[in-house]
């Protein structure tokens, strides 16, 4: 008996048809997805997820439904850098005016000493010093104010009165040592010169705290101590009018800032003692 013969199978050619629907559709929400991101806006965002959905799933997009409404944000206005350095610049020119015109006083109230070259006057971008020879203030060896100067003084605080600028007497003197019972060493001597100006001061009407009085003695010397007016240039008295705003300090917390790591103390050795 012959044997029947299977049909043959013809080939499926329609098969790219479902790859080329595949395509299609990924390059739909391709599009969709870059539409959507081109703008960011909570009612397009809805439409996105509508049309995804009925893309995927074949569920039908309710078009009835209202969008919410759009979210307006609030905009923080940001001051430029730009805008912030020109204040500060604004500010710091009004400073260097105000001392400029505190310098201009000053000239006027010690005129005839600076034209005897015993009183010199200073402006840098940090302030104006006044720097005073000390033969005119004390005697030799003394702290007490010639009588003659303490009316010159007291119109360089009558200047300084109204300002607001802090202001840092020091003394200084020459190289030669005292020992008095009064004033052991130079240290001393500088100190209380600096302390007896600033109390003038004080009297006169300027603020206490914008006063500080640092005795220096022989060791910020001007000049060398070789010949006598050397030594006669660095015995002085210097006012520094600062122009700069001391900044308020800022506390550091003990634990925000890294501990050194802890190491032995070596032992100590025993060594004969000699004697000193």
């Amino acid at each position: 008996m012959a044997r029947r013969k299977r049909p043959e199978e013809h080939d499926n050619h329609e098969r790219w048809l479902v790859s080329y629907a595949d395509f299609i559709t990924l390059l739909f929400a391709f599009f969709v997805v870059m539409y959507a991101l081109s703008t960011v806006n909570e009612g397009k965002y809805r439409i996105l997820s509508d049309s995804m959905s009925s893309a995927f799933r074949n569920v039908p997009v309710n078009s009835a439904s209202p969008l919410p409404p759009a979210v307006t944000l609030p905009i923080q206005v940001i001051q430029k850098p730009a805008a912030a350095a020109k204040a500060q610049e604004a500010v710091k020119q009004k400073q260097r005016e105000k001392m400029s015109n505190v310098a201009k006083d000053i000239l006027e109230v010690m005129a005839p000493l600076i034209e005897q070259g015993k009183v010199r006057v200073i402006e840098t971008s940090r302030g104006v010093t006044i720097e005073i020879n000390d033969s005119i203030l004390f005697s030799p060896g003394q702290a007490l104010l010639q009588p003659a100067l303490v009316k010159a003084m007291g119109a360089i605080a009558d200047v300084l009165a109204p300002t607001d600028f802090p202001i840092t007497i020091e003394g200084h003197t020459d190289n030669v040592p005292i020992k008095t019972a009064q004033f052991p060493s130079n240290w001393e001597l500088s100190a209380v010169r600096a302390t007896t100006v600033l109390r003038l001061f004080a009297d006169s009407g300027v603020a206490a705290e914008r006063l500080t009085a640092i005795g220096f003695a022989d060791t910020r010397p001007v000049e060398p101590n070789l010949l006598a007016d050397g030594r006669a240039r660095n015995r002085r008295v210097t006012i520094l009018i600062d122009s700069a705003v001391p900044e308020k300090g800022k506390e550091v917390d003990l634990q925000a800032t890294p501990t050194a790591e802890k190491k032995p103390l070596p032992a100590a050795e025993s060594r004969p003692s000699t004697p000193q």
